[in-house]
Protein backbone atom coordinates (compact mmCIF):
# COMPACT_ATOMS: atom_id res chain seq x y z
CA UNK A 1 0.00 0.00 0.00
CA UNK A 2 1.14 3.38 -0.52
CA UNK A 3 1.56 6.07 1.90
CA UNK A 4 -0.61 9.17 1.83
CA UNK A 5 -0.13 12.84 3.37
CA UNK A 6 -2.34 15.62 3.79
CA UNK A 7 -0.95 19.27 4.08
CA UNK A 8 -2.19 22.22 4.76
CA UNK A 9 -0.84 25.88 4.81
CA UNK A 10 -2.24 28.99 6.74
CA UNK A 11 -0.86 32.53 7.51
CA UNK A 12 -1.41 33.67 11.01
CA UNK A 13 -0.82 37.38 11.95
CA UNK A 14 0.87 36.29 15.00
CA UNK A 15 4.72 35.09 15.86
CA UNK A 16 5.75 31.85 15.55
CA UNK A 17 6.34 32.27 19.37
CA UNK A 18 3.02 33.31 19.84
CA UNK A 19 1.32 30.56 17.44
CA UNK A 20 3.92 28.01 19.32
CA UNK A 21 2.26 28.51 22.58
CA UNK A 22 -1.27 28.56 21.24
CA UNK A 23 -0.39 24.95 20.15
CA UNK A 24 1.39 23.79 23.52
CA UNK A 25 -0.47 25.43 25.94
CA UNK A 26 -3.05 23.49 27.30
CA UNK A 27 -5.27 26.93 28.20
CA UNK A 28 -5.01 28.24 24.82
CA UNK A 29 -5.11 24.61 23.19
CA UNK A 30 -8.64 24.42 24.60
CA UNK A 31 -10.44 27.53 23.19
CA UNK A 32 -9.35 26.77 19.49
CA UNK A 33 -9.43 23.35 19.55
CA UNK A 34 -11.54 20.42 21.06
CA UNK A 35 -8.62 18.52 22.90
CA UNK A 36 -5.56 19.52 24.94
CA UNK A 37 -2.79 17.49 26.06
CA UNK A 38 -0.48 16.64 28.52
CA UNK A 39 2.84 16.11 28.13
CA UNK A 40 6.12 17.51 29.06
CA UNK A 41 7.01 17.89 25.42
CA UNK A 42 10.43 16.37 25.70
CA UNK A 43 11.06 14.34 22.53
CA UNK A 44 10.29 10.89 23.37
CA UNK A 45 7.74 11.82 26.25
CA UNK A 46 4.60 10.43 26.03
CA UNK A 47 1.22 12.50 25.13
CA UNK A 48 -2.06 11.84 27.11
CA UNK A 49 -4.90 13.42 24.50
CA UNK A 50 -8.05 14.62 26.49
CA UNK A 51 -11.09 14.40 24.47
CA UNK A 52 -14.91 15.11 25.36
CA UNK A 53 -14.05 14.12 28.57
CA UNK A 54 -12.11 11.36 27.68
CA UNK A 55 -8.19 10.89 28.72
CA UNK A 56 -6.40 8.64 26.26
CA UNK A 57 -3.18 7.04 27.22
CA UNK A 58 -1.06 5.13 25.18
CA UNK A 59 3.20 4.61 25.41
CA UNK A 60 2.87 4.72 21.91
CA UNK A 61 1.65 8.62 21.72
CA UNK A 62 5.05 10.24 21.54
CA UNK A 63 6.20 14.15 21.04
CA UNK A 64 8.80 13.17 18.14
CA UNK A 65 10.24 16.59 16.99
CA UNK A 66 10.19 19.75 19.90
CA UNK A 67 12.12 22.36 17.75
CA UNK A 68 10.70 25.63 19.40
CA UNK A 69 8.90 28.16 17.56
CA UNK A 70 9.99 26.41 14.07
CA UNK A 71 8.69 22.78 14.43
CA UNK A 72 6.60 20.42 15.92
CA UNK A 73 5.81 16.92 15.54
CA UNK A 74 3.71 13.80 17.32
CA UNK A 75 2.14 10.68 17.14
CA UNK A 76 -1.51 11.26 16.25
CA UNK A 77 -4.17 9.40 18.98
CA UNK A 78 -4.98 5.95 19.84
CA UNK A 79 -8.94 5.34 19.09
CA UNK A 80 -10.62 3.75 22.37
CA UNK A 81 -13.82 2.82 22.57
CA UNK A 82 -14.25 5.07 25.30
CA UNK A 83 -13.50 7.98 22.83
CA UNK A 84 -16.17 6.44 20.40
CA UNK A 85 -18.79 6.43 22.99
CA UNK A 86 -17.76 9.99 24.31
CA UNK A 87 -17.63 11.63 20.66
CA UNK A 88 -20.66 9.53 19.29
CA UNK A 89 -18.64 7.72 16.84
CA UNK A 90 -20.13 4.83 14.84
CA UNK A 91 -18.86 1.48 16.27
CA UNK A 92 -17.67 0.32 12.53
CA UNK A 93 -16.13 3.24 11.73
CA UNK A 94 -14.32 3.41 15.38
CA UNK A 95 -13.34 -0.05 14.53
CA UNK A 96 -12.03 1.09 11.26
CA UNK A 97 -9.87 3.99 13.30
CA UNK A 98 -8.37 1.70 15.49
CA UNK A 99 -7.01 -0.64 12.97
CA UNK A 100 -5.21 1.56 11.33
CA UNK A 101 -1.18 2.25 11.53
CA UNK A 102 -0.20 5.21 13.94
CA UNK A 103 0.17 8.68 11.98
CA UNK A 104 1.86 11.50 12.49
CA UNK A 105 1.23 15.51 12.85
CA UNK A 106 4.03 17.59 12.03
CA UNK A 107 3.72 21.70 12.17
CA UNK A 108 6.31 23.75 11.10
CA UNK A 109 6.35 27.80 11.67
CA UNK A 110 7.67 30.24 9.12
CA UNK A 111 7.83 33.76 9.46
CA UNK A 112 6.72 35.49 6.61
CA UNK A 113 6.89 39.22 6.98
CA UNK A 114 4.14 40.96 9.57
CA UNK A 115 2.70 36.86 9.65
CA UNK A 116 3.71 33.65 10.33
CA UNK A 117 3.36 30.72 8.06
CA UNK A 118 1.91 27.81 9.57
CA UNK A 119 1.67 24.55 7.52
CA UNK A 120 0.25 20.86 9.11
CA UNK A 121 1.59 17.81 7.28
CA UNK A 122 -0.50 14.72 8.86
CA UNK A 123 1.52 11.87 7.22
CA UNK A 124 1.63 7.89 7.07
CA UNK A 125 -1.36 6.55 5.97
CA UNK A 126 -2.60 4.19 3.72
CA UNK A 127 -5.14 4.49 0.36
CA UNK A 128 -8.59 4.43 1.78
CA UNK A 129 -7.35 5.96 4.97
CA UNK A 130 -10.40 6.67 7.38
CA UNK A 131 -8.18 8.31 9.66
CA UNK A 132 -6.75 10.74 6.87
CA UNK A 133 -10.38 11.45 5.70
CA UNK A 134 -11.49 12.76 9.05
CA UNK A 135 -8.14 15.19 9.67
CA UNK A 136 -8.70 16.32 5.93
CA UNK A 137 -11.98 17.68 7.05
CA UNK A 138 -10.75 18.74 10.91
CA UNK A 139 -7.47 20.42 10.11
CA UNK A 140 -8.65 23.44 8.31
CA UNK A 141 -11.28 23.98 10.99
CA UNK A 142 -9.08 23.60 13.63
CA UNK A 143 -5.98 25.81 12.03
CA UNK A 144 -8.70 28.56 11.32
CA UNK A 145 -10.33 28.79 14.53
CA UNK A 146 -6.40 29.02 15.96
CA UNK A 147 -6.02 31.76 13.63
CA UNK A 148 -9.36 33.83 14.89
CA UNK A 149 -8.50 33.23 18.08
CA UNK A 150 -4.92 35.18 17.75
CA UNK A 151 -5.67 37.15 15.33
CA UNK A 152 -9.20 38.70 17.36
CA UNK A 153 -9.44 36.95 20.51
CA UNK A 154 -11.96 34.35 19.55
CA UNK A 155 -12.09 31.20 18.55
CA UNK A 156 -14.55 30.10 15.63
CA UNK A 157 -18.07 28.61 17.44
CA UNK A 158 -18.45 24.95 16.59
CA UNK A 159 -22.01 23.45 16.93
Amino acid sequence: MSAETFTYTNYIRATPERIWQALTDPSLKSQFWFLTHSTDWAVGSTMTWHVAGVDIVDAEQLVLVFDEPRRLSFTWQTFTPEFGEAVGDDPELLARLASEKRSIATFDLEPAGAQTKLTITHSGFDTGSAVLAGVTDGWPIVLSSLKSLLETGEALAFS
